[in-house]
């Protein structure tokens, strides 16, 4: 029983360690509008070393423009693509989002993505949040953004802080929201956060209305290629939850306590 339990906790480290790989695999969005009514309706395709993941985005209100491959490319500083200073990667993030691959916001309003099959961590880069933000359905960690204190350069449009606030909305129901820190220029976050967990669709809130500010999305994998299945040694076989990065040092202080027990059980 003790080595099969050390073998679990070999494998969630693993899981956690995946939990935070990088490189991203970024959305490459199709021209167009699906929705015949108001609102928008977007495909786009992220493809990972081994699958194809489709991705829809939907906003009932409509959105400012699409972006598919054409245009400005707003994830740049100056005509400078650097992942070692954009505002964009992180220690969780090698690469910044493909150019000119954006859906532009402007209004107050939900909307939501939608996977193809399960995703894990899938990060959100978002451009010229300004004093407006974001309140998600799903909690998410910052990984970086344009605040040169933090060592990194400015976005396309200026600096800029976040903080994340977590808000009941009561019968258990809590609201995860990406906030700007100040409410005008040039406070312009510009960065990049990473919703927490194994997903099949991701919804949100536009908190307020303004012409413009963007997002894309991108992946380090998807469930099948970085979640290893869990034997539960009664012959079936469960796929292992996402843990946050942080929990890593919690296994690993779990798995030296296996062994410290294991070596008093011969003393």
């Amino acid at each position: 029983m003790f080595y099969r339990t050390l073998g679990v906790c070999a494998l969630s480290a693993l899981v956690v360690t995946a939990a935070s790989a990088s490189p991203i695999y970024w959305t490459d969005w199709a021209t167009g509008d699906l929705d015949p009514s108001r609102g928008f309706e977007a495909q786009g395709t992220i493809t990972t070393p081994s699958t194809s993941v489709a991705v829809t985005y939907r906003n009932p209100r409509g959105v400012a423009f699409l972006q598919s491959g054409t245009g400005t490319d707003y994830f740049q500083v100056n005509g400078v693509r650097d992942p070692s200073t954009s505002p964009y990667t992180s220690a969780a993030v090698d690469n910044i989002p493909t150019p000119a691959e954006m859906i532009g916001l402007r209004y107050a309003t939900s909307q939501e993505l939608l996977f193809s099959e399960a995703v894990v961590n899938p990060v959100f880069s978002f451009v010229s949040m300004e004093g407006y933000g974001f309140a998600f359905s799903q909690d998410f960690e910052v990984l970086s953004v344009s605040d040169p204190s933090d060592g990194n350069s400015c976005g396309f449009w200026g600096c800029g802080s976040v903080r994340k606030e977590i808000v009941d909305l009561g019968d258990g129901t809590l609201q995860y929201r990406l906030v700007a820190n100040g409410d005008s220029v040039p406070n312009v976050p510009h960065g990049s956060i990473r919703l927490l967990g194994e997903v099949s669709s991701v919804s949100w809130l536009s908190l307020s209305n303004d012409n413009w500010h963007g997002f894309t999305v991108g992946i380090p994998g998807t469930s099948a290629e970085l979640l290893e299945p869990v034997d539960d040694f009664d012959g079936v076989f469960t796929p292992a939850s996402v843990p946050e990065p942080a929990t890593l040092a919690l296994v690993a202080l779990g798995c030296l306590g296996l062994r410290r027990v294991r070596r008093r059980e011969y003393v």
